[in-house]
């Protein structure tokens, strides 16, 4: 069968039925010119916080970068953070001459010392606080709370004439006693907040089978506390490791027991201040510090929110 040349082409179903081409709902327009929106304002928000962040980190990077310089080039490098020629005569110099491998090992021993008696006070506080009711239990957390707006260069002098009564002024013992009798309350803050919302069931289990205070303590509530140990652990490495006063009040009759922070003095003189020497004594310092919170973030962020939650 043959077809008409003359015959007009086949109209689209929807034409021959009477069906005009579906347009987008007001609806559907305007939720897309929504998501539009958003999407530009995630993105000027994401733009704002980078231009803070580097804002934030570019100190930092450039004290990073002063410690591959040589102190000419440091004034007249201006901010600039790729240095023309780089050294590691800096690093050498304080690594040998500053003495800053003695320093380091002796704020490794002062550190761990400190953070471990730290963590097992603020521990037993915050469980007897949590868990027990005894006289004067308002009154005393009033009072340790209260400790927060003391001043520490208030407690220096009582300490160190309290160190030297004990014959402990001039010594790594000396000094971890010393930083770690501070008050430390957000620890035992943390602790507290952490053990009140452990149900007591587990208590009670443990002393069904015959565990005592210390068992239960060490071998049930203690393990549980994990996220806020390592937060307290963070806090007083922190504390411990960047310290200034009182590691320059116990090391003042022996120079070879300072700390990294102490140390630094040692690029500064009366007439001039090595800035490259001082600049990768501050990034030797620094780097332990990076390295224990990349490690320990994610607890120390779990332990923050527990404590805060309960």
């Amino acid at each position: 069968m043959s077809h008409s040349p003359n015959r007009p082409a086949a109209r689209p179903a929807g034409r021959r039925l009477g069906l005009r081409p579906r347009r987008p709902h007001r609806r559907e327009r305007r939720s897309a010119s929504v998501r539009t929106r958003r999407r530009v304002l995630l993105w000027v928000q994401v733009a704002i916080i980078a231009v803070i962040c580097v804002a934030w980190i570019y100190p930092l990077l450039w004290v990073v970068s002063v410690s591959f310089k040589d102190q000419a080039e440091v004034f007249s490098g201006g901010l600039s953070l790729i240095p023309d020629r780089w050294s590691l005569d800096s690093y050498e110099r304080a690594w040998e001459v500053g003495g800053f491998s003695d320093y380091l090992l002796n704020s490794f021993l002062v550190t761990a010392g400190t953070v471990v008696l730290v963590v097992a006070r603020c521990a037993m506080a915050g469980y007897v606080i949590a868990r027990y009711n005894f006289p004067g239990k308002r009154i005393f957390v009033v009072l340790l709370v209260a400790t927060l707006f003391v001043p520490v260069g208030l407690t220096v002098i009582p300490v160190t004439e309290l160190s030297d009564s004990l014959g402990l002024l001039n010594s790594r013992w000396g000094l971890v006693l010393a930083l770690s009798g501070t008050g430390q309350v957000a620890g035992v803050l943390l602790y507290a907040g952490y053990f009140r919302s452990v149900p007591r069931e587990l208590e009670e289990a443990a002393m069904l089978d015959g565990a005592g205070f210390v068992r239960t303590f060490t071998k049930v509530m203690l393990p549980i506390a994990r996220p806020v140990t390592a937060t307290v652990a963070v806090m007083t490495f922190l504390f411990a490791w960047s310290n200034f006063f009182l590691p320059l009040v116990f090391t003042l009759s022996r120079p070879e027991l300072r700390t990294l922070s102490v140390g630094m003095l040692a690029f500064r003189s009366e007439n001039s201040i090595d800035w490259p020497g001082l600049a990768a004594a501050g990034t030797i310092s620094l780097l332990p510090v990076v390295i224990v919170f990349i490690l320990l973030q994610r607890h120390f962020i779990d332990g923050v929110a527990g404590a805060v939650k309960s």
